[in-house]
């Protein structure tokens, strides 16, 4: 069992591409979901479309996520999995103190 004193909190922020239909974004989800399997999702909130100051991959909005999660470590590869999946414009990992 993990103690409160070696857990670690973080927030994740996603941007994702508007042209997703929801189906995909489902999946995403799942697929996010189970890479982070180790991990206790806290809170998760969808911030909606919005638009961003440059074009990022010739889109012009992005669909914005933001999660708080809770456990000891992210996992190895879990940002190159969002680096090489085609729906993620940009993410932010924080670990928060």
């Amino acid at each position: 069992m993990i103690g409160l004193d070696t857990m670690r909190s973080y927030q994740l922020v996603l941007v994702l591409k508007t042209s997703l239909t929801p189906s995909e974004k489902k999946k995403f989800f799942e697929n996010l979901k189970a890479w982070l399997s180790g991990l206790k999702i806290t809170s998760e909130n969808e911030w909606g479309q919005k638009p961003l100051s440059y074009p990022i991959k010739k889109e012009a909005a992005g669909f914005y996520l933001e999660m708080m999660l809770m456990g000891e470590n992210i996992p190895s590869d879990f940002e190159k999995k969002l680096l090489t999946n085609d729906g993620v414009l940009r993410h932010l990992l924080l670990r928060k103190e």
